[in-house]
């Protein structure tokens, strides 16, 4: 089971992607963004220090290592980290509504309502919408996208290059800038030395910090709840095979039984992993996952937590992607009325 929170503050920027390459024909504006990091990016951090530090035993490391994420927090308080908004609640700025299934259907009074917070504090999972609305226990983001523009120079000239070059013209890129009071959040199994590192592709300085749950933290009791017949994800669900992506985990249990689901649009996934015999990361299989949020209600129950799902449940490419969090999940509560 994960023991502690790993704790990020960026000094200064993060970036988040980068743009497309402009000219008076492509102008692009924010559609790349991606932030925060996924959790796959921390375990790399994590295989990086210990290549130079020595704190484990490779092999050790490499079966033992869980991580999951992306949430956050504040600085000073990060027990209580928030976790995306199940699908199933709508939590505006002046109201609530939440979905139910009513004779065997989705079913929300006020459907057309739109969510203006995406997450929530986690000692109010499960709550009323209402209630974590009014309590204040629901935010936005403590982050801001700001676009950077970067001219490719020639080198012995004061003057962009030409598009058609190989490294030529401008691209933007998606700095963020996160409030100085709050900080990401992921959960490990294992824990950083604390201290200032290279963060990212773009290799950005952080200041990470780790903090040890107490074996009686409500968050650890929340965490080990088995999960029934409904559940929320708050890490994106990566299913399937290697080349097609699925809703759910590709085995008899999920296949042979009604599936009811609150979800949005799937988003894209990768990963770079490291390469013992080059040395070198290599770009895993581009994906799609099911986004973090979305709403599972089966027919059978699970009877068992996340971390005691069967291994076969999870793709693998190289190592199982439970190692990343895949799918982690909360169990919900949901109305059901009538006759299915």
């Amino acid at each position: 089971m994960f023991k502690y929170l790993i704790l990020i503050n960026p000094l200064g920027f993060m970036y988040g992607s980068a743009g497309s390459f402009l000219s008076p024909d492509n102008l692009v504006g924010r559609s790349g963004s991606k932030f925060p990091p996924e959790a796959a990016t921390l375990s790399g951090l994590f295989f990086s220090v210990n290549k130079t530090e020595k704190l484990w035993d490779a092999d050790k490391l490499s079966k033992g290592l869980y991580v999951a994420g992306p949430f956050w927090a504040e600085w000073d308080n990060p027990e209580y980290f928030y976790l995306p908004i199940p699908w199933s609640k709508i939590i505006a700025e002046n109201e609530s509504a939440e979905w139910e299934i009513k004779n065997g259907n989705w079913f929300c009074e006020n459907s057309k309502l739109e969510p203006y917070y995406k997450w929530q504090r986690i000692n109010f999972w499960n709550e009323p919408a209402e209630s974590i609305r009014s309590n204040g226990y629901a935010e936005k983001f403590p982050w801001n996208f700001v676009s950077v523009l970067h001219p490719r120079l020639k080198d012995d000239e004061r003057c962009t290059l030409k598009i058609d070059d190989a490294k030529g013209g401008l691209f933007l890129e998606y700095s963020v800038q996160m409030n100085p009071d709050y900080c990401l959040v992921y959960l490990s199994t294992h824990d950083l030395p604390d201290g200032w590192y290279r963060f990212g592709g773009e290799n950005h300085i952080v200041e990470i910090k780790k903090f040890k749950l107490p074996d009686d933290s409500p968050i650890l009791k929340l965490l080990r709840q088995p999960i029934e017949d409904k559940f929320a994800l708050i890490t994106p669900g990566i299913w399937g095979s290697n080349r097609f992506s699925q809703r759910c985990p590709q085995n008899e249990f999920f296949t042979n039984q009604k599936i009811q689901m609150l979800t949005d649009k799937p988003i894209p996934y990768r990963y770079r992993v490291g390469d013992r015999k080059t040395q070198q990361g290599r770009l895993g299989r581009g994906r799609y996952a099911v986004p973090s949020g979305s709403v599972y209600v089966l027919e059978k129950p699970i009877g068992k937590p996340w971390w005691d799902w069967d291994k076969e449940w999870f793709p693998e490419e190289g190592f199982s992607l439970q190692k990343m969090g895949c799918g982690l999940c909360l169990p919900i509560n949901i109305e059901i009325t009538g006759v299915a």
